[in-house]
């Protein structure tokens, strides 16, 4: 007989753990999620801050070049595009005068008509002042024809001017743009670094300022380094000198310095001088004094104190006068820095410089191997 019974419904024990696991791997990708969210970044240690504000300076100093080569060749555009207009307004007067000119002929012309020379012959009352008056008119005829020709070269003469000053007008729109560029550029370095160093806390502050001692010690040792050197050069070449001077034949010795060292040497005393008298100065990016300087302001016054002119920018600066290699410095020498010669001081002698630093800075004295040496140069 069959079984009446109701089945047994059978449990299923694989959906709860199904659900179990999914819940279990939502909570692991959650938990990921916010620890990943919630960790920070890593904040960089002063050695990091200060390596990064130093390198900012120095792309600074670039930018600030690439502003004073755009400031001058905006300034030398801008007086090559006025003599331009101003050449051009006279040759429009000059046009004028020649289509005046030309005026004049032609209402000559409309007044006397078209009648034939022989009708004027038989139609003058006095056959001589026919005479007489075509003379005149062979003469206005051939007055006429150099009118034209005035009137042909001064019309492409002001049209060549007035082609060329819209070029420079153009190139004095690129210009500006560069210069406003640079401008910008500069102001973004520097906004970044003060950034950084504002991040900074009061011990972390006080760590980068050790930091910096260490650096301007070091360098300052170089500096004694150099001096030594180049002091003890100085007395070889004194000893030399004497014994040269002591020899048979050398006469007293006297006339053995030239006059152009005498006047190289007094050049770099003048330099030097100028550039003392600027210490204390603030840096100011652009700037050529008097109250304020960048770094290639100062040299290139300081030199023109001396009565020498010397380019705007270190570019520029570094190309002039005589390499000379960091043992053969002298006082006045220009010192470049930086592999793009960014940054330029002036040699005072025993290894250190006067220069404009940085923005924040004054114009101060300090080695030369505070920062990477690029090259040097005696400007006269």
């Amino acid at each position: 007989m069959a079984s009446h019974r109701k089945p047994r419904t059978r449990v299923r024990t694989t959906a709860p753990a199904i659900g179990l696991t999914t819940a279990a791997l939502a909570s692991v990708t959650l938990l990921s999620t916010q620890s990943a969210v919630a960790a920070p970044d890593p904040k960089p240690s002063v050695e990091d801050v200060q390596k990064k504000v130093d390198d900012l300076y120095r792309q600074a100093g670039t930018a600030t070049q690439r502003y004073n080569q755009a400031k001058e060749a905006s300034a030398a555009q801008r007086a090559k595009v006025d003599a331009l207009l101003d050449d051009v307004a006279k040759r429009a007067d000059k046009l004028n005068d020649a289509r005046r000119t030309l005026g004049t002929y032609a209402a000559a012309q409309y007044r006397n008509g078209s009648i034939a020379p022989s009708a004027t012959f038989f139609l003058a009352d006095d056959p001589q002042s026919y005479f007489d008056q075509s003379q005149l008119m062979d003469r206005m005829t051939s007055r006429q024809q150099k009118a034209i020709t005035d009137f042909r070269t001064q019309q492409a003469k002001a049209a060549k001017k007035r082609a060329e000053a819209v070029r420079s007008l153009e190139t004095l729109t690129t210009t500006q743009a560069t210069l406003r560029t640079s401008k910008q550029d500069v102001q973004t370095k520097l906004g970044e670094a003060r950034t950084l160093l504002s991040k900074l806390t009061a011990e972390e502050k006080a760590r980068l300022a050790e930091i910096e001692r260490k650096k301007e010690a070091e360098a300052k040792r170089k500096a004694q380094e150099l001096a030594k050197q180049q002091s003890a050069a100085k007395a070889e070449a004194d000893r030399k000198a004497e014994e040269a001077a002591k020899e048979p034949g050398s006469g007293s010795g006297a006339g053995t310095g030239t006059g152009s060292d005498s006047g190289a040497t007094t050049k770099a005393e003048q330099v030097l001088a100028f550039a003392r008298a600027q210490i204390g100065k603030p840096y100011v990016w652009g700037a050529t004094g008097p109250a304020s300087y960048d770094c290639s302001g100062l040299t290139q016054a300081a030199w023109k104190a001396a009565g020498v002119d010397i380019p705007r920018t270190t570019w520029d600066q570094v190309e002039i006068g005589t390499r000379v290699a960091t043992a053969d410095l002298r006082p006045g020498d220009l010192v470049f820095f930086y592999d793009d010669i960014s940054h330029v001081g002036i040699y005072k002698g025993d290894g250190m410089m006067i220069h404009a630093p940085k923005p924040g800075a004054n114009v101060r004295e300090e080695s030369i191997y505070y920062m990477p040496i690029y090259g040097s140069v005696r400007p006269a």
